[in-house]
């Protein structure tokens, strides 16, 4: 069955981010010959709806969503911090009661934390609206990140970042020679990583063997939600083995560490600047027991996650 994928427009949406996630989406499902996805649009109202640009989307209103979706986007431009969202609030928290993915693209995070879906969550918002919504939501992990996927939760910061997030998505659910297919169909051959830059002048390119690059990627995509090697290794198309070898040689270490020292650098991260219980934290970085996080940052840092946040 294809995964239902629903974009919830607010009024005035931006018209180029929509038309980034969308689009992947048509296209995979042109590469593979078969629906991978099925693709609805959504408001609060219904009927025609009017983008920022003017174009518009022939939308269902959410009141006759009798079904739920595998995922749902909120897309929202100009300023977010206008919309009531009274009518999709409810509505959003009633899809996240019964499971749905729930994402937020541009300004559409903001609407999300609103809704109070964003708790323990690691997200981020375009970089327009990313100091607004650290001053509204102070206990909120918002991160100035191209992306983040985050579990259950999908943000992106708008323009053309729903290209990177969807390959990402595509890439992690159906492996990255179709998500690196969609890519060139665009012509979107520098795909980006979620801690690329939002803005040109905070641009820092590190580069690696293509593969070892795309498996790094779905480790930073899957922080929470720790993949295995062997689905790492199907994600990027390669052996195991092959995998660990070229590992060795870019980072001069296994697989499995370089992922264990990515998720106990974004912890390191959440210790120091939120004020998350060490619980949340191990919970937000992928470990199964307060005690194992403990113990595996202990080992790596010299200290405690407690030491280290009374330190500073």
């Amino acid at each position: 069955m294809p995964e239902t994928v629903a974009f919830l427009m607010t009024p005035d949406f931006a018209m180029m981010s929509a038309a980034a996630a969308i689009e992947p989406l048509r296209a995979a499902n042109r590469l593979a010959g078969h629906d991978l996805y099925s693709i609805r649009f959504l408001s609060a109202a219904g009927g025609a709806l009017s983008s920022s640009c003017g174009g518009m989307f022939e939308t269902t209103p959410i009141n006759s969503q009798e079904d739920f979706v595998d995922k749902l986007f909120v897309v929202a431009g100009g300023n977010p911090f206008a919309l009531t969202g009274r009518q999709e609030m409810p509505f959003l928290r009633h899809a996240a009661r019964h499971g749905t993915q729930l994402g937020g693209i541009s300004g559409g995070s903001v609407l999300l934390a609103r809704a109070g879906l964003m708790a323990n969550r690691r997200f981020t918002v375009h970089w327009e609206h990313m100091d607004a919504m650290r001053e509204e939501f102070p206990d909120l992990m918002i991160e100035k990140r191209l992306f983040v996927l985050d579990r259950d939760r999908a943000t992106c910061a708008g323009g053309v970042a729903p290209l990177d997030m969807m390959h990402a998505l595509i890439r992690a659910r159906h492996g990255a020679a179709l998500a690196s297919a969609v890519s060139d169909w665009f012509i979107h051959t520098r795909v980006r990583v979620a801690d690329d830059a939002q803005r040109t002048q905070e641009t820092d390119e590190t580069r690696f063997h293509a593969t070892v690059a795309t498996a790094v990627r779905l480790m930073e995509d899957h922080i929470a939600d720790p993949l295995s090697l062997d689905q790492i290794a199907r994600l990027c198309g390669i052996s195991a083995r092959q995998l660990q070898r070229r590992f060795g040689i870019d980072f001069g270490r296994s697989v499995v560490s370089h992922y264990m020292r990515l998720r106990l650098s974004k912890a390191d991260e959440l210790v120091r600047q939120t004020r998350l219980s060490i619980g949340e934290i191990a919970v937000a970085t992928g470990f199964s027991s307060q005690s194992n996080f403990t113990r595996a940052y202990s080992d790596l840092h010299g200290m405690s996650p407690r030491e280290r946040r009374s330190r500073g």
